[in-house]
């Protein structure tokens, strides 16, 4: 009874998706009724709301111009290319249990061995207010990262997340999270997974995540949100890449999709990378484990946003060959929507999202100003070489911006990024950069 259930539905869903025009409606059957939306994708759900659908994706096309310390030799490169190229496919079944893969056609997330997925999950809210999680998914950490790429305010999150680039990556493995809102005002979180990365008997890499928000005032318009997070990883007996090789907001100096800086892009090493061999994977036994702590601050009023988040991290080493290696990292942004909308935002998950514009003919504009501070203590560096200095290795970064967007499907955006760098150059010896990057962006 169910399968033949479910097959006159799917055959009813794939006739509606074929005859779907571009107007949202409702088609009636003699049985349950079904609901197609049009607007925004392809959506299709029976009104009680057990079983849906709903085909959608995003295009975001890119190009930046750059030089200093963005090149190795300091002359001006650029790249043309796709962020992200997503098909998404997401849905209800059975009423309590959800499904969403998003596959990545630019080759941005996962490889070619284990698929370019950026999410292939289930989940189960059958136990509300609490959401069980499985599959291939971004672990928990962060408010920008909790916040799609669609509608992060800078096309490129904060440079404090590339010192512990692992913290909110599925790295092709899988994992376990559960989430929820508590008492309408925090939100909470806790994950653990294998990474596609393995010890020396074949035993995968172990990690927690944890995020905890309290946010009393939580309305689009009216934001007050404080988080904590952590993240941890046992890489006891674990050959992996430990080096921290931030992009400094320009994706372009080292990227897939289409055209990069190649060879002249300047993606340097901050620090980590004890014992790396030939195949830029760190000695096993080098290090124990890998802690990173974070905390994060946002507060909105009206069209005025302000955020912030701070992260440090431990990579604790295992030999006495070996030393720590520390990094922490912080950032600062204040944003404007010129025409009034202010950024919605949502407890379930505790994160921002769109701004929707009001004006349908002008959109909505959005100006902003980020600044970006991180430096790595790694006293594996022992000796100078010709772009690396002993010491302290630091960045700081200033980004303005504006954000148009169009419609509630597109959305245009412009970055200028001013780099300086202490203790790490180039080639040439520069110790400063600028990059000019823009995005066309297009959701369905």
């Amino acid at each position: 009874m169910i399968r033949k259930h479910f097959a006159g539905f799917a055959a009813s869903a794939l006739a509606l998706a074929v005859t779907a025009q571009a107007f949202a409606g409702t088609v009636t059957t003699d049985g349950a009724d079904i609901v197609v939306k049009t607007k925004g994708g392809l959506e299709v759900a029976t009104t009680d709301s057990a079983f849906s659908f709903k085909l959608g994706g995003r295009l975001q096309a890119d190009y930046g111009r750059f030089d200093g310390f963005y090149t190795k030799n300091g002359d001006s490169g650029d790249g043309a290319y796709f962020r992200r190229a997503y098909l998404e496919l997401g849905g209800t079944a059975y009423k309590d249990w959800k499904y969403q893969i998003n596959y990545d056609f630019s080759h941005n997330s996962g490889t070619a061995d284990d698929g370019y997925f950026d999410e292939a999950s289930i989940s189960y809210v059958g136990f509300k207010p609490v959401t069980l999680r499985a599959g291939r998914f971004d672990e928990d950490f962060g408010l920008e990262k909790a916040t799609s790429s669609k509608w992060v305010t800078a096309m490129e999150r904060n440079a404090a997340y590339e010192l512990a680039d692992w913290v909110n990556s599925h790295e092709n493995g899988m994992g376990l999270q559960a989430s929820s809102v508590v008492a309408d005002m925090a939100y909470l979180s806790g994950s653990v997974a294998a990474k596609d990365i393995n010890d020396k008997d074949g035993d995968s890499v172990k990690q927690f995540n944890a995020r905890a928000v309290f946010a009393p005032m939580h309305e689009t318009g009216n934001v007050l949100h404080f988080g904590l997070d952590f993240a941890s990883r046992d890489v006891s007996d674990t050959a992996f890449d430990s080096r921290i090789r931030p992009r400094l907001g320009v994706r372009g100096i080292a990227t897939n999709g289409g055209n990069d800086a190649g060879t002249n892009g300047n993606r340097a090493t901050f620090g980590g990378g004890a014992g790396l061999n030939a195949s830029s994977q760190t000695a096993v036994g080098a290090y124990d484990n890998d802690r990173v702590f974070g905390g994060e601050f946002a507060f909105a009023t009206g069209p005025f946003s302000a955020q912030a988040e701070y992260l440090t991290r431990k990579l604790q080493a295992d030999s006495n060959a070996y030393k720590d290696v520390k990094a922490t990292g912080f950032y600062g942004q204040l944003a404007y929507t010129l025409t009034g909308e202010a950024r919605v935002y949502k407890l379930d998950g505790a994160k921002f999202d769109t701004i929707k514009p009001e004006n349908k003919q002008y959109g909505a504009w959005e100006v902003f100003y980020r600044y970006d501070n991180i430096k790595v203590d790694d006293k594996n560096v022992v000796a100078a070489t010709a772009t690396r200095d002993v010491g302290d290795a630091k960045a700081t970064m200033n980004t303005i911006g504006v954000n148009w967007y169009a419609n509630e499907a597109i959305k245009i955006s412009a970055n200028y990024i001013k780099v300086n760098t202490d203790k790490i150059t180039n080639n040439v010896g520069d110790d400063s950069g600028d990059a000019l990057v823009a995005r066309v962006q297009y959701v369905f």
